[in-house]
């Protein structure tokens, strides 16, 4: 009979040790040690659904391996398709994350209700029922979407052998248990093995897995750190649930860039794509009013166009606020500080409030000029065209720093039909202006640009 004991196993990092310790050893973080029951026995599960090689490999000389012939799946969906890099590759593993109720599960079942081929979708969490519910929504359903209720990996695999899709999709990776372990579905043993068992599979089969992650309090990848590593590509489904708007990012992708960002909007029928953001972020109302400007900032590789507002009042109380929504706070506070110490504008006595609008989170320095400008116009009660924009990265002398991708952005602003864009005076050498409809205005310094505006 299997003896079992009990260890604590840290789900950061995976050590392990006889008792519970407030730090891990190995990785020094805290509170991250969890019990866990095993068994000393050693329990060896034969897996039907592959077959390793009778005889060993050996080295072989990178000239002698042969390349991949088989191309990417091009999905329906352009925008995980970029994400991507073009495509899924045959035999990768891909892991999507993100917090509960933004979408991962209803994008992935979207992209098997689009296929072209055959789809397993296998769900631990959701009956064939419920997920039928689910689809019915979202869109036409196809007889090439197979339902699969399991949490099992050796009948998930031999399902999966003895159909032969195009891609699997597992929703999600926390529910899965491999047979051969004692431990609770979601530990950290669990994860990592039933994680290792669907990589050998797809690598054996050249069938690429889609695996839905649930991410921790942090907004981390929940279970061990190892996991990210084990797979192919990270993707991270980010998003407020009381905005519409979802972005989709990579943070790891073995086979193309992590430049490249997906946006989804969240409507009735499931995620529509967003070609087009800048226009869905731009406020198209004819009021102008103070507090308001627009930045031509850059995400990933993608040129976006988004407004930033701000709201300056008088303190009803001794110590005065600071709140900002989508960008971050010590930022504000240091550009507060530098528009009071190098442009002579007082915020000492006054509650600042900031909002980057339509609820997504953008970290370009790019944005410092818009916010500066925003925050000036709130201020004095000075409106801003909305045809103008601004870029330009704000050092602590006040001087207007240079930023990446300029071009890309002058022509993107020249094509939203802005007539006015003031940049980094370092970013305009040897660059041709008569290329564009749009008027320049290099800035070097703070006191320039809030000249132009003001007067």
């Amino acid at each position: 009979m299997a003896k079992l004991k009990s260890v604590f196993i840290c789900q950061q990092c995976g050590h392990s040790t006889s008792k519970w310790l407030g730090q891990c050893p190995s990785c020094k973080e805290w509170n991250t040690l969890h019990e866990e029951v095993i068994s000393t026995s050693k329990k060896v599960v034969s897996n039907p659904s592959y077959t390793p090689g009778a005889e060993k490999s050996s080295p072989l000389n990178l000239k002698d391996v042969q390349s991949l012939t088989r191309e990417r799946i091009m999905l329906e969906d352009t925008e995980l398709n970029r994400v991507l890099g073009g495509g899924i590759v045959p035999g990768s593993i891909s892991l999507i994350g993100g917090h509960p109720g933004i979408g991962k599960s209803t994008l992935l079942l979207q992209l098997a209700l689009q296929a072209q081929g055959k789809v397993l979708y296998v769900s631990g969490e959701e009956s064939e029922q419920q997920i039928k519910l689910r689809a019915e929504r979202i869109g036409t359903i196809r007889d090439n979407c197979f339902i699969y209720a399991e949490t099992d990996t050796l009948d998930i695999l031999r399902q999966a052998k003895a159909l032969q899709p195009q891609f699997i999709v597992i929703d999600s990776i926390q529910t899965i248990r491999s047979p051969g372990l004692e431990s609770a579905p979601g530990s950290v043993t669990q994860v990592r093995e039933s994680t290792a068992e669907l990589q050998r599979f797809a690598k054996q089969t050249n069938i690429p897995i889609l695996v839905i992650g649930h991410i921790n309090k942090d907004g981390a990848i929940a279970g061990p750190k190892i996991l990210e590593h084990i797979v192919d590509v990270v993707l991270q489904f980010e998003g407020d649930s009381n905005y519409r708007y979802r972005i989709l990012r990579s943070i790891k992708n073995r086979f193309g860039s992590t430049d490249e960002m997906g946006i989804y909007e969240m409507v009735n029928s499931g995620l529509r794509i967003v070609s087009n953001p800048s226009a869905m972020l731009l406020n198209q109302s004819e009021l102008v009013l103070s507090g308001s400007s627009t930045a031509a900032a850059i995400e990933s590789a993608r040129p976006i166009f988004i407004e930033t507002q701000a709201l300056v009042s008088t303190a009803v109380y001794g110590t005065p606020q600071r709140s900002s929504t989508g960008f971050d706070t010590r930022r504000m506070n240091m550009l507060l500080a530098v528009l009071e110490k190098r442009a002579g504008f007082r915020f000492g006595t006054m509650d600042v409030f900031l909002n980057i609008a339509g609820g997504i989170k953008i970290s370009d320095p790019a944005l410092d000029m818009s916010i500066c400008v925003a925050l000036v116009s709130s201020l004095e009660d000075f409106n801003i065209s909305k045809k103008m924009c601004f870029c330009g990265e704000v050092g602590l002398s006040g001087e207007i720093r240079a930023v990446s991708r300029i071009e890309q952005r002058i022509q993107e602003a020249d094509r939203l039909g802005f007539t006015d864009l003031y940049v980094p005076k370092p970013n305009m050498k040897g660059l041709d202006q008569s290329r564009y409809n749009i008027r320049i205005h290099e800035i070097r310094v703070l006191g320039e640009l809030f000249s132009e505006l003001f007067g």
